[in-house]
């Protein structure tokens, strides 16, 4: 079947043009103006604006967090992930310490195969090193694996900073690239243990006993780190202007480093953990926390300037119930945010229509940038001859509310309750198919995208 997109604004991370796009056997067949329809539907985009499909570098579904389950699975998070405009999520595949990569990328396997609508890839989680750990390496990559995520905090995910060092070796070694979770651990844990001891036990703790210092220092720590053994870095969901100044620092010094930060960094406030409901409060516990309004304003100046590579959502999401189980210690509370669905309308809302960025910029961070640092330019990423037909069709003139009423996202609230949005997504297509209309999600079959090395 052909489905040609007639007359909508085509977005690029250079620019935009007015043009049709021709969807033909799963691609993009043509760009241009008044192509001819043939024997295609023809679907009257005037006044909409084509972005290519969204990638999301930063999912957690159905993991095992603190002894509960995110909310989200494959099957929920994906549907809400398409019903968003995100065609393609890239998820964690997690081993158990003492597990090879290969267990736990099959474990990833069986969660998601089936059951995933959008497409979507895995970064692989080092949270053990070894000889035989290394040597999975390369066969990771063979198999379509070419990021690997480690952790400076959390006793359970970490590893030392020495076999970190030599994992930056070894992955330098194989082309791979590593995103790293940046904070100082062993002082958190003194913080936490020191809000414990003198009965702070509320929400309200949670953004102190992590304070943006900690995650700056463990930045600048990870930086030198890279820097000795020259190797690229993927900093994850930056929060803040301390973090961003010592990404600064390392970019002076001539390093590659590569910066994400995510929609509950660049819209919400420390406030939120002073709310007088503790589970209201609870609702916005995430790692690293929320931080101050002079840190969004940093965050909004450093995304202008594409100092900034990729906005992804680190979706973690818990039910109220689940966060419940920290009711009277913090500690307890699960960690992470529901984020896979709006994200992008939130970006053209308080971004674009704002006047913060540009539509280039944000396809700059949602699209291009993702598909290069993740290996899949340009089948993704690009509206273009040959490229997946992934088209997200934006109206700006279609404005709504965001309620959790109203989500496809497996959680009883959102962050963004009530919040107005200027236009909303009319259509989403994924691989040439109408996957959304009008907030229906179609039935749709996503596939495991088998990613190239880094090419941003």
């Amino acid at each position: 079947m052909k489905t040609l997109l007639r007359g909508g604004i085509v977005i690029s991370a250079h620019g935009e043009t007015k043009a049709d796009v021709l969807l033909e056997n799963e691609r993009v067949a043509a760009v241009g103006e008044d192509l001819p329809a043939g024997d295609a539907q023809v679907v009257d985009c005037a006044g909409k604006i084509l972005f290519p499909g969204f990638i999301d570098g930063h999912t957690h579904f159905d993991l095992e967090v603190g002894g509960t389950i995110t909310a989200d699975d494959f099957a929920t998070g994906s549907r809400a992930a398409l019903r968003g405009g995100t065609t393609m999520v890239v998820d964690f595949a997690a081993p158990d310490k003492g597990e090879t990569l290969a267990e736990g990328l099959e474990r990833w396997r069986k969660k998601s195969e089936g059951r995933t609508a959008c497409d979507y890839g895995f970064h692989m989680t080092i949270d053990d090193w070894n000889e035989g750990i290394s040597r999975e390496i390369d066969d990771m990559l063979d198999q379509g694996i070419t990021s690997f995520k480690m952790y400076m905090t959390y006793p359970a995910m970490m590893i030392p900073e020495g076999d970190m060092y030599h994992a930056l070796l070894r992955l330098k070694e194989a082309g791979g690239i590593v995103g790293v979770h940046c904070e100082n651990d062993g002082v958190i844990r003194t913080l936490v243990s020191d809000a414990k001891a003198a009965g702070r036990l509320s929400p309200a703790s949670h953004p102190r006993t992590r304070p943006a210092p900690l995650e700056a220092e463990a930045v600048g720590h990870l930086l030198r780190m890279a820097q000795l053994a020259d190797v690229p870095v993927i900093i994850v969901h930056l929060t803040c202007r301390e973090s961003l100044e010592e990404v600064r620092a390392a970019r002076r010094r001539g390093q590659r480093v590569y910066v994400e930060t995510c929609p509950h960094y660049l819209l919400l406030d420390d406030s939120v953990y002073d709310n007088p409901d503790y589970m209201e409060a609870a609702k916005f516990v995430c790692a690293p926390p929320i931080r101050k309004r002079a840190d969004q304003s940093a965050l909004w100046e450093a995304l202008k300037n594409s100092e900034i590579d990729t906005v992804a959502t680190d979706h973690c999401s818990f039910t109220t119930a689940q966060k419940r189980v920290g009711q009277y210690d913090f500690t307890k509370i699960p960690g992470g945010l529901p984020g896979v669905e709006h994200r992008g309308t939130l970006l053209y809302t308080y971004g674009v229509a704002a006047g913060r960025i540009t539509a280039a910029d944000m396809c700059r961070v949602l699209c291009e940038n993702p598909a290069k640092l993740y290996g899949c330019w340009p089948r993704k990423g690009v509206i273009a001859p040959g490229s997946d037909g992934d088209i997200v069709v934006y109206d700006p003139s279609a404005g709504g509310v965001i309620t959790a009423a109203d989500q496809a996202q497996n959680v009883d609230y959102t962050p963004y309750e009530g919040r107005k949005t200027v236009g909303s997504i009319a259509q989403v297509y994924l691989r040439g198919r109408l996957a959304v209309d009008h907030g229906r999600v179609l039935e749709t079959r996503g596939q495991f995208i088998h990613r190239e090395k880094n090419q941003l």
